[in-house]
């Protein structure tokens, strides 16, 4: 068996097939030219990122794993419009990031759903929030809720549900206003082990079946080669890109796929990066 190399690797030819499609996506999706983040204080500059360029290509789920600190959600804020660049630009869907857009759900580490609002409420809150016509989109939130295995749960408080249930409804309701992108930051991170893997099993299904952009950030190495079409590794702050990995691992994946020496060869091959920087967390 040939290793894993960076960027580019021997891949199967369903594989190449996805580089194909990603070929032809790139004039969509997601482009940083020279992205960088400085946080200005009293006591001076804070450089958080170094000048980023990279391209997310449409229906791609990609994955940022670097340690803590080193910028990642900075990075997300910024491509969700939530944060202004320092430098540098950032093109969703061909236009200029300036402001936040319609065009990204985004998804937290903790589920923050409203307490006095139930399930089917708290999926229906960006619509509220845009004063979208609750008539067109109530039936996507009841199918989203179905999608992901909530049917029968849309009157219950969020104390109710279990946190892996209440992380799927709050991935609802970034998914319910119908975005072409997914922005999630750690989104698992505050999960048991156990319920963390059948989450990032979910994940893949449900990107598999809306054909979803994500941008996945984490500080686990195997959940990002598990879950990404590619990997990007980033440095310690002020963080920079260390490489960009290709996962050659068919889909669809199963827990079965952690087993696989291509898995474990490209996990090992990520981890050495930050054994000469220190740890990840």
């Amino acid at each position: 068996m040939k290793p894993a190399t960076q960027s580019h690797v021997d891949q199967p030819a369903a594989h190449l097939r996805l580089v194909s499609d990603r070929a032809a996506g790139e004039a969509s999706g997601i482009k940083l030219s020279g992205v960088s983040k400085t946080y200005r204080s009293r006591d001076g500059d804070v450089p958080s990122l170094r000048p980023l360029d990279f391209h997310i290509n449409q229906g791609e789920f990609f994955v940022v794993v670097g340690p803590s600190g080193c910028g990642k959600s900075t990075l997300l804020k910024m491509i969700s419009g939530l944060l202004p660049p320092t430098s540098g630009e950032i093109l969703v869907e061909g236009e200029p990031v300036t402001k936040p857009h319609g065009n990204v759900g985004i998804v937290f580490q903790h589920a923050l759903l409203l307490p006095w609002r139930n399930i089917l409420s708290n999926v229906m809150l960006p619509i509220d929030m845009k004063k979208l016509p609750r008539e067109k989109y109530l039936p996507r939130a009841k199918e989203l809720l179905k999608l992901v295995g909530l049917e029968g749960f849309e009157k219950k408080l969020p104390w109710q549900l279990s946190g892996g249930m209440q992380q799927r409804a709050s991935i609802c309701r970034a998914l319910v206003h119908d975005p072409k992108i997914m922005l999630m930051d750690e989104p698992f991170g505050a999960l048991d082990a156990m319920t963390r893997e059948r989450m990032n099993v979910e994940l893949m299904r449900i990107q598999r079946e809306t054909g979803k952009t994500v941008l996945l950030i984490t500080h686990s190495i195997p959940e990002a080669v598990f879950l990404a079409d590619r990997v990007l590794v980033m440095t310690e702050r002020p963080g920079a890109i260390a490489a960009i990995y290709d996962v050659p691992l068919p889909r669809p994946r199963s827990l079965d796929a952690m087993s696989d020496p291509v898995f474990t060869e490209l996990v090992q091959r990520i981890r050495k990066h930050f054994f000469t920087q220190g740890s990840l967390d």
